[in-house]
């Protein structure tokens, strides 16, 4: 119980990036109104995991900002990522938020057969 009510407030403050009471007092409402089901300790591993990927995507965006400010991106490509498996809408959802909080990378389309269509901005290479 404490588990889940810690990790929905987690995602209710990255959402809302705010620590105020009031927000505080509206992410608890909420977080346990939201139906809750069995979690397995495989979920539970998977979602860990997830939440320190957010964690350490944060100060990943702020280095490729500032890596895009002082040195120029203009190569472009596209790629294909793979899905990883049992991955719940939610889970995929998360997937996709953290490809795109990051500068150099949005995801374009999502496709149902498990894959991410990513454009990736990379620096100009140098001619010699």
């Amino acid at each position: 119980m404490i588990g889940h009510l810690i990790l929905r407030l987690s995602i209710w403050f990255l959402l809302t990036a705010n620590v105020s009471l009031t927000n505080i007092i509206i992410g608890v409402i909420i977080a346990l109104l939201l139906p809750r089901g069995k979690s397995s300790p495989e979920k539970l591993k998977t979602w860990l995991k997830v939440i320190i990927k957010i964690l350490v995507a944060i100060p990943v965006a702020f280095m490729e900002a500032f890596e895009i400010i002082f040195r120029p991106h203009n190569e472009e490509e596209i790629i294909m990522e793979k899905v990883k498996l049992k991955r719940s809408p939610l889970l995929i959802f998360l997937d996709i938020f953290l490809i795109t909080f990051t500068p150099k990378t949005i995801v374009m389309k999502y496709h149902e057969e498990g894959w991410y269509e990513v454009h990736h901005i990379k620096p100009t290479k140098k001619q010699s």
